[in-house]
């Protein structure tokens, strides 16, 4: 890697993905539960599940499309004056549009909602090389 610096931006697509998976698994869990209490109301759960992933996405939005990651020929940095110099990394792991960065001490990173995550994963093996 010469000298410049890749960003590793959110992607709204990714994050929208995200949550309408999570609204759905929220869903699904609030009318268990409700299924469980014999309930006769459960699709009330659904309701619930997606009104609350959906306050939850709307209110995390700005916040999350902020969290920008860079890389340049040493070291990753990101929100939170978050730095992990390229020789610490000792694994990267895709776990859905996140990539888990995990470093020789045992510190996790996450590189969130990215559009395609094992190209943001092939980029940083590129340079740690």
């Amino acid at each position: 890697m010469s000298g410049a610096t890749i960003r590793f931006p959110p992607s709204r697509d990714a994050y929208l993905r995200s949550h309408a998976k999570l609204a759905a698994l929220a869903m699904a869990a609030a009318m268990f539960v409700l299924w469980l209490m014999d309930d006769p109301n459960i699709w009330v759960g659904a309701i619930a599940g997606l009104g609350a992933i959906a306050v939850r996405g709307w209110y995390l939005v700005s916040e999350e499309m902020a969290a920008v990651w860079e890389l340049d020929a040493t070291a990753l940095r990101g929100p939170g004056e978050r730095h992990v110099p390229l020789a610490d990394i000792a694994r990267l792991r895709r776990m859905g549009s996140f990539v888990q960065i995990v470093t020789i001490g045992g510190d996790k990173h996450l590189i969130k909602f990215q559009a395609d995550p094992d190209a943001t994963i092939r980029t940083i093996e590129r340079a740690r090389a």
